[in-house]
Parts: structure tokens; C-alpha cells; sequence
């Protein structure tokens, strides 16, 4: 029962973090809808470069947007090969969450390879495109310009008249903000953002800082937008499509993760076949689909796997954001991905031969 508790307040924490994290991103991309394809389709190093940028934004957001202006000819194949390299997904949260230092690290280094390698392949790809694609939108979360964010003159009356969603919402923020500023143990650290099975806790304060931050600016987010964002992005997108699934697999990963560690010397059955693990990471990552790559993150957290081949399982998974893609053009899909199986087995191996 107190393994279950534990288990179950990690999987709370992180997945509040992560669900902190995406309404910011959320709210802050409803503000740089449209300015991705200003300038793109006369500018190589721009497309690679706002390819490589999109993928580096935590979630789907970025990734659903190269994949749109791919189809509508505004980039390039180099530039979502960048895009598909640099993103992480939903991964990319938990990441920022529970590792927030190697996570940093990760990302620039990713970025980097994305735009090297988004040259290389827009060097060999005479065409602009691989695969036939139709000329159609996808819905990436870009609403029409009446949705605004921040309307000093609506506020006090939405805040007057509470709707039940803003009300609940704001309710249970609040409510939170407080536990976590006032439960703190100064004596001891045993407070909510403790957390036991993983190597994260060398910033305890640093941690609690930044929860606090996040919820903060998540209070100000939820009394400020106007109802459509609460509805349609907070509820509809953040909760009710990432919540439960979010929650499901951190509480399955750490709550496996603890009896593996507990019956089995998990660290040495891993050092012994760390190529086998990389093959497992590189192959898992073909998958569109957020969740089990979750694995390889808390596995490097946990310190049973190396930097290397976390980088490698960035590099080749790319959340839900190639679903579009996958949909549109099984040629342009199928090339993107045996291109970012190929990188993440070179950075991947060359990292495990020099002990990264």
C-alpha cells in the first residue's frame, strides 16, 4: 500500500508538471499562429531553421505545423526531417518535468543535429517534396483570430460570472498553489515534489520554485482567456486528450520500474546489452504515438540507461506528430522515419563507443 501511495503521488506530480507545461504552450501558441510561413518557401536555411525551431517546442504544436506547411509546398523534405528530428513529443514535457538539466542539454544538442542533418537531405532530394500530399489543412490547433487570450475589458466580467469550468478549474489551482507553498518541510524535504525512485532530487528547492511558478502562471492563464481557450484548448485538448493518458503511462512505467528495481539488478541486465537497448529505443520510436518512449526517460532518470541512448529515442520518436503526415503520404512518412532511424543509430552508437 505505501509503494502504491508513493507511486501514485510521483505520478501526480510529474503529471501535473506536464499538464502546467502544455497549457502554457497551449496559450502561448494561440499568440504565433500564422507567422511560420512569412518568408519560407524562397529560403532554404529558413525552412530548416523554423523546421528544427517547431520541433524543439514541446508536444504535437510544432510538429503539426511543418507537417501543414509541408503539404501546402511552403518547406521542404529537409525542413520536417529537421522538424521530425528535433521533436520529442509529449516526451519533451515529463523530460522538462522530472530532468530539467539533461533535457536542456538533449534539446540543444538535437537542434543542432536537426539542422545539419536537414542540409544534408535537402542536398540529396532534388524535389521539394517525397510523396504525393493533397492540398489540404490538418487541424494543428491554430484557431481563427477572434479566439484572444487576453482581453483586459472581458476579464472582470468573466471573473464576475463565473462559468462551472473556470470556477472548478481556478478552484483547484488554487488550492494546489497553496498545499504546495504552505506543506513544505523544511527539516526533512518530504514534500509533494519528493521524489523517491528517481535521481532527480539533487534541486529539491529548485524544483518546488519552478512548480510554483507553473502554477501561477497557469492561475493567470485560466482567470484571463475568454471561454472558447477553456473549452476547446485547456479541456477539450490539455485534459481531456492528455490527462488520463498521461497519468496511465507514468503511473505504469514507475510503478514496473520499482518492482523491476526491487526483484532484479535492473542497472546490470541493462549495462550488459546497452546495444540491445538502443536497437529496442531506436525501433520503439518508429511508432507515432506518445507514451511508451516514456520508458527510456524515466529508465535515464533512474540512471539505468546512458545520455546516448535517451538522444537516440529523441531523435527518432516524434510523438503523435507525424499521425498527419502518415495520413496524407505513406512515402513522405516511411522516408522521414528511416532517415531519423538511421541518424538515431549513428549519434546512438557513436555515443555508446565513446561511453556518452
Amino acid at each position: 500500500m505505501e509503494t502504491l501511495l508513493s507511486v501514485t503521488r510521483q505520478t501526480l506530480t510529474i503529471t501535473l508538471f506536464v499538464m502546467a507545461m502544455m497549457l502554457i504552450i497551449e496559450y502561448l501558441n494561440v499568440f504565433t499562429r500564422g507567422i511560420w510561413s512569412q518568408g519560407l518557401k524562397k529560403s532554404v536555411w529558413k525552412q530548416i531553421l523554423t523546421g528544427a525551431v517547431l520541433g524543439i517546442i514541446p508536444g504535437c504544436l510544432g510538429a503539426y505545423t511543418a507537417v501543414s506547411l509541408y503539404v501546402h509546398n511552403v518547406i521542404g523534405i529537409g525542413a520536417l526531417v529537421a522538424t521530425m528530428i528535433a521533436t520529442s513529443g509529449d516526451e519533451a514535457f515529463f523530460m522538462f518535468s522530472i530532468i530539467p538539466e539533461a533535457a536542456i542539454k538533449l534539446h540543444v544538442i538535437i537542434f543542432a543535429i536537426a539542422i545539419i542533418t536537414g542540409f544534408i537531405v535537402q542536398a540529396i532530394y532534388t524535389k521539394k517534396q517525397v510523396g504525393s500530399c493533397p492540398d489540404k489543412n490538418f487541424e494543428i490547433h491554430q484557431e481563427a483570430l477572434e479566439c484572444r487570450c487576453f482581453d483586459f475589458k472581458a476579464i472582470g466580467k468573466q471573473l464576475v460570472h463565473l462559468t462551472t469550468l473556470r470556477g472548478i478549474i481556478l478552484g483547484l489551482l488554487s488550492l494546489l498553489l497553496l498545499f504546495v507553498l504552505f506543506s513544505h518541510d523544511h527539516g526533512h524535504g518530504h514534500d509533494l515534489l519528493t521524489i523517491p525512485s528517481l535521481e532527480v532530487n539533487d534541486h529539491p528547492e529548485w524544483i518546488r520554485y519552478t512548480f510554483i511558478a507553473l502554477l501561477a502562471i497557469s492561475l493567470f492563464i485560466v482567470a484571463t482567456v475568454n471561454d472558447h481557450f477553456l473549452s476547446d484548448h485547456l479541456y477539450k485538448h490539455v485534459i481531456k486528450k492528455h490527462f488520463f493518458r498521461v497519468f496511465f503511462w507514468t503511473f505504469a512505467t514507475l510503478f514496473i520500474l520499482h518492482f523491476l528495481n526491487q526483484y532484479m539488478d535492473l542497472e546490470k541486465i541493462i549495462s550488459d546489452n546497452l546495444f540491445t537497448v538502443l536497437v529496442i529505443a531506436v525501433l520503439v520510436g518508429i511508432f507515432p504515438e506518445s507514451g511508451p518512449h516514456l520508458v527510456f526517460v524515466l529508465l535515464f532518470a533512474s540512471g539505468n540507461i546512458p545520455f546516448s541512448i535517451l538522444l537516440a529515442s529523441s531523435i527518432v520518436q516524434d510523438g503523435h506528430g507525424s499521425i498527419p503526415l502518415l495520413a496524407e503520404t505513406r512515402k513522405g512518412f516511411i522516408t522521414v522515419k528511416l532517415i531519423n532511424v538511421a541518424v538515431g543509430f549513428i549519434v546512438g552508437g557513436i555515443g555508446l563507443a565513446f561511453g556518452f
